[in-house]
């Protein structure tokens, strides 16, 4: 897989539409911090209320932001595309599939809507750590990393793992504790990895997200993104190899630093349904619903779909779905 099979040289009518210039600019820096060249301005990849929220800004890390109030996403809607025969019925509240070779978006609905999108997020946790580098280096857990529910892996204080060890647990069974862990680790604290994260988030063109924690848990409040935006995060991703194995592991062995070890096996079911599935990122929380980035490729053929919102199991047929249409099966 090329790098830019998953963020083109040439985006036609793509996730961006008709966004402000600086967004693009944002745009070409990320492009740039991520070693891919020749990307063109005009796209690329990845609860709300009434009112449209002020834009955020996000604080240095370490500082406090000022979080906006959720509600219509900001920025000009794209315009409507005409949906092809065939096309899966879609019922959770929001989805997008885009083909990731163009930027073009496929289906939508309600792309730009302001939503929890729980451990979805940790694809942006895992972007980061990635892009940090030096995975090999150690590292200490801290009681503080515990505190962390429903869904953990039992790393306990004083343990010692390597970092591409975590990273690769927390994007395979996208256990809590380990997400605290990586990310107070690299920021300092939850709250420094949130102005981290929000800045990042801003430098890819996610304009329409807003990130407090690490795990997608509801605490602290108020963190949101969108199916546009989590597309564009999922695009950026899956240029590093490091990202697309992990997602695309069915089941592996964690090994902790005592020795004990542990069966896990993917969170993403379409891992073990599609074949053409090539990862990415499930979600889920009560505020949420079911949620799920799935990526999919067939011979020349790239395809990312997001689904958000789902009240139930058919996240995983809906996503099936989608990536089959998009891959013309």
């Amino acid at each position: 897989m090329t790098v830019n099979r998953f963020f083109p040289k040439t985006i036609q009518q793509g996730l961006f539409g008709e966004r402000t210039l600086s967004v693009r600019t944002a745009l070409l820096g990320a492009v740039a911090m991520l070693g891919v060249s020749g990307c063109k301005t005009g796209g690329g990849f990845a609860g709300g209320g009434d009112l449209p929220a002020a834009p955020y800004h996000p604080a240095p890390v370490g500082q406090q932001g000022t979080q906006p109030q959720p509600g219509a996403a900001s920025g000009p809607t794209l315009a409507n595309h005409r949906v092809q025969r065939g096309v899966p019925n879609i019922t959770a509240r929001a989805a997008i599939l885009v083909d990731a070779r163009t930027g073009r978006i496929l289906y939508q609905k309600n792309i730009d809507q302001r939503v929890p999108v729980a451990s979805t997020q940790k694809l942006l946790l895992g972007l980061m750590m990635v892009e940090s580098g030096n995975l090999g280096r150690t590292i200490t857990v801290q009681k503080s990393d515990t505190w962390a529910e429903p869904t953990i892996m039992g790393i306990k204080p004083g343990q010692t793992y390597r970092k591409d060890e975590l990273l690769k647990a927390v994007l395979v069974r996208s256990s809590n504790d380990i997400a605290r862990c990586l990310a107070r680790d690299q920021f300092g604290s939850v709250s420094g990895f949130a102005n981290a994260a929000n800045r990042r988030a801003r430098q890819l063109g996610m304009v329409n997200s807003y990130f407090t924690n690490a795990s997608g848990l509801p605490d602290p409040p108020g963190q949101y993104s969108t199916a546009r935006d989590l597309a564009i995060l999922a695009a950026a991703a899956m240029q590093h190899r490091f990202i697309r194995d992990a997602v695309s592991t069915r089941s592996m062995t964690f090994r902790f630093s005592d020795g004990r070890t542990k069966a896990i096996t993917n969170t993403n079911q379409v891992l073990r349904t599609y074949p053409y599935c090539t990862g990415a990122k499930t979600g889920y929380t009560n505020a949420a619903g079911r949620c799920l980035i799935s990526t999919a490729e067939r011979g020349n053929k790239s395809v990312i779909a997001v689904i958000l919102g789902s009240k139930t199991p058919n996240v995983w047929s809906e996503s099936q779905g989608l990536l089959q249409w998009g891959l013309g099966m």
